[in-house]
């Protein structure tokens, strides 16, 4: 396989995960993203402890689907995240939950 085969490979699975997520994304109430991984899920919780001087982030998701590329089963019952990273979290508007268009 070349190197060229190979990146036509991956933009091929890129854009299949792109299609999914466009397709599953009014299931879900919210949008989690860390330093490593994206989260589509409909409940979520944060707790912030100290680790050694740090501020230690654990989330727990439910009923989630993960975007990662290589993941052949990318809805998962529940999710817990450990981070000493950023956390974003979002509620998406109702409006993006009807709109199948919406990114």
């Amino acid at each position: 396989m070349s190197i060229e085969d190979l990146e036509s490979y991956e933009a091929e699975l890129e854009l299949t995960l792109e299609r999914e997520y466009r397709d599953v994304c009014r299931m879900f109430r919210y949008v989690v993203e860390t330093e490593r991984r994206f989260y589509l899920c409909n409940a979520v919780s944060q707790t912030v402890t100290e680790q050694a001087g740090r501020p230690m982030v654990t989330l727990e998701l439910t009923d989630a689907w993960v975007w990662d590329v290589y993941r052949q089963n990318r809805f998962v019952p529940s999710v817990r995240v450990l981070t000493f990273k950023d956390v974003n979290i979002e509620e998406l508007p109702p409006s993006e939950l009807d709109d199948p268009t919406a990114p």
